[in-house]
């Protein structure tokens, strides 16, 4: 029995698809910085953090007892997605409340959560 291969087993080259994609594909530096986000929401703390924060602005002190880290651990990852962009913080009195930046990142973590469920 042959092995069955994922390639094409011709060398046409399908000039329209070429052109159409080459229209409409991202320019280098926006897919670096989709690969960069991408790679900040490969750990799986920080993914953690996120989910916690998309269902509700929590404190570092919360988030180190939901996710039984340290203060210090949590307030490293939350520096990480702060200079993404990706949460905020308010501050109320002497806690420091966290949540997603914007809608786009709720809905990022909406759809990478409905993917793996499929």
């Amino acid at each position: 029995m042959g092995k069955t291969e994922a390639c094409c087993d011709c060398a046409a080259i399908h000039d329209d698809v070429l052109e159409h994609v080459q229209e409409h594909i991202v320019p280098e530096d926006q897919r670096q910085s989709m690969a960069k986000l991408f790679k900040i929401f490969g750990d799986n703390t920080r993914c953690s953090i996120m989910e916690a924060l998309n269902c509700h602005e929590m404190c570092v002190c919360d988030l180190a007892v939901l996710l039984d880290m340290t203060k210090s651990a949590i307030s490293h990852q939350l520096k990480i997605l702060r200079d993404n962009n990706l949460v905020k913080f308010e501050k109320k009195g002497k806690h420091a409340y966290y949540s997603p930046a914007d809608e786009h990142v709720r809905e990022i973590l909406d759809v990478a959560l409905e993917h793996i469920n499929e």
